[in-house]
């Protein structure tokens, strides 16, 4: 337990160094940052929403290079087929001895870091082979099943206006996206900031700050991390709050929710909660750092009605209603 605790502390420090030497690239986005980061120590899977130009590719790759981690881009196209990520037997030909056999070229999945550049423009077909990798760290190629390097984890973007020509996730696989991370513009400083560095002679280097085996041993200490019963009672109301079937749905989400989120839902909520208590230094967590990482964890698993889309009420809104009626109107401390 002492040694959880040192490990804590460290990557407490880590932390505070790593978002100075992002920041070097990254201008602003430090929430987005934050909660990429967290996704990787829960060992799970983030989904990057925003418009074209926010810098989304750039942090990915620059947040592979703060964890020394092995990084690949695979850009989805509508042609883009299952083998194409996953890999394929090819023929060889031996040229001293004649000998035909075949050797699999290990496609971009083989990574530690992978960033999924436009996930809904490609076919279901080849968005099921990224699901069983994202699910069970491994693809299958004819009757093999061949495992994934570790630390293993997805990061893909997706672009929520331009929606001609692409196919939606479907609600099964969006869930098994741990959080929904919302890329929004820069502030007037910010963007001024952008504009002076991108056009500049200088340079930026981002140096790394951790490795696998130290992120596979921090999974590991964030797992430990103690939560009380009130804590995961807490996150347990969130999840049974959202669904319009329960009786302890509000009146408003019976309203304005289609369909709410399934038992996945606590289960991340309790798990990025942990990691939101270790990235502050604490070897605990709250129903604090449930609420703060509701938002990441819930809107992309809390469907809105037609009648909520026309009144403008976004997922977001509805989970802050409800984040303040569990609440009881008070604001929850870490």
């Amino acid at each position: 337990m002492s040694g959880d605790r040192e490990a804590v502390e460290k990557l407490h420090e880590v932390y505070e160094t790593m978002k100075a030497e992002i920041g070097q690239v990254i201008v602003g986005q430090e929430e987005v940052v934050e909660q990429a980061l967290m996704a990787v120590f829960c060992k799970g899977h983030a989904l990057l929403v925003g418009v074209p130009g926010l810098a989304k590719t750039l942090l990915v790759s620059t947040l592979s290079k703060s964890l020394e981690l092995g990084f690949k881009r695979i850009q989805f196209t509508p042609d883009l087929m299952p083998a194409d990520i996953t890999g394929t037997d090819v023929l060889e030909v031996d040229p001293e001895t004649g000998h035909r056999g075949f050797r699999f070229v290990h496609g971009p999945l083989f990574s530690n870091l992978v960033l999924a550049d436009e996930i809904n423009r490609t076919p279901p077909k080849t968005q099921a082979a990224l699901l069983e990798a994202m699910q069970e760290r491994q693809v299958t190629v004819g009757d093999r099943s061949l495992d994934l390097p570790q630390p293993f984890f997805v990061l893909a973007t997706q672009n929520p206006i331009e929606q001609e020509g692409t196919y939606p996730l479907p609600e099964a696989q969006l869930d098994r996206f741990l959080f929904n991370i919302v890329v929004s513009y820069p502030s007037a400083e910010e963007e001024r900031e952008i504009i002076r560095r991108v056009t500049s002679a200088e340079v930026s280097q981002v140096q790394p700050r951790m490795n696998a085996e130290e992120i596979i041993r921090l999974q590991e200490v964030v797992k430990r991390v103690p939560v009380g019963d009130h804590v995961i009672d807490f996150a347990a109301r969130i999840a049974r709050a959202t669904r319009p079937q329960e009786g302890e749905a509000p009146d408003f989400v019976k309203e304005m929710v289609g369909w709410g989120a399934g038992p996945r839902a606590g289960i991340s909520l309790i798990t990025a909660a942990k990691a939101h208590a270790v990235l502050r230094g604490r070897f605990h967590a709250s129903t604090g750092d449930v609420a703060a990482v509701a938002k990441p964890v819930l809107r992309h698993r809390v469907l809105t009605t037609f009648n909520a889309e026309a009144a403008g009420v976004t997922s977001d809104q509805i989970i802050d209603r409800l984040l303040k009626e569990l609440s009881g109107g008070e604001d929850i401390e870490l």
